[in-house]
């Protein structure tokens, strides 16, 4: 499997990408294609792919929390003819190594779904399974019906990610606004 990371937009890569992020996450909290190409302009954010036998298998959104030593997972989407073959497994730990390698960032932060259901459970599994940490605290957002909590992964012990998950969700919020404004 080969890895690889974007930091600028190629409408080429999001034509092969757009099917898998679509199946993911239309009328899951999908961002228009247009602010993601947004992001990209303001570099707030990062593509990486992983590759195998020459077709992109996953895909993983991320960004920076400004303020703090952290990366956000916006999304990650592993292609469902890929599933259960451990690459979500795969993809995460390429992205861990990624970030403390090329970047200054010492955590990892997702923003997951509160509701009590298996599809939700699952995924909250596997996010725990990476060594995310669950944070108490249930976030409300104004434009969007489900609730979420905000889990972290201090790769190293001086980080200055908050553990709380109201402190958290003030830095996400911050990063989803940004990425909105001036789109």
């Amino acid at each position: 499997m080969e890895f690889q990371t974007l930091e600028k937009w190629s409408q080429e890569v999001w034509n092969q990408i757009g099917p898998i992020y679509h199946q993911a996450f239309d009328g899951k909290g999908a961002k228009p294609e247009k602010i993601i190409r947004n992001m990209f302009r303001k570099q707030l954010c990062y593509l990486h792919l992983a590759i195998e036998e020459s077709k992109v298998a996953a895909l993983a959104i991320t960004g920076m929390l400004e303020g703090t030593d952290a990366l956000i997972i916006d999304y990650l989407a592993v292609d469902s003819n890929y599933q259960h073959r451990g690459i979500g497994m795969k993809m995460m730990e390429y992205i861990r190594e990624w970030s403390m390698n090329k970047t200054n960032v010492k955590s990892l932060v997702i923003e997951v779904e509160s509701a009590n259901t298996p599809e939700t459970l699952a995924r909250n599994q596997f996010w725990e399974k990476c060594g995310f940490t669950m944070t108490e605290y249930i976030h409300d957002y104004i434009w969007v019906p489900e609730s979420y909590r905000a889990m972290y992964l201090k790769m190293v012990p001086d980080t200055n990610v908050p553990e709380q998950g109201e402190k958290l969700f003030k830095y996400i919020e911050k990063f989803h606004k940004a990425s909105y404004q001036g789109s």
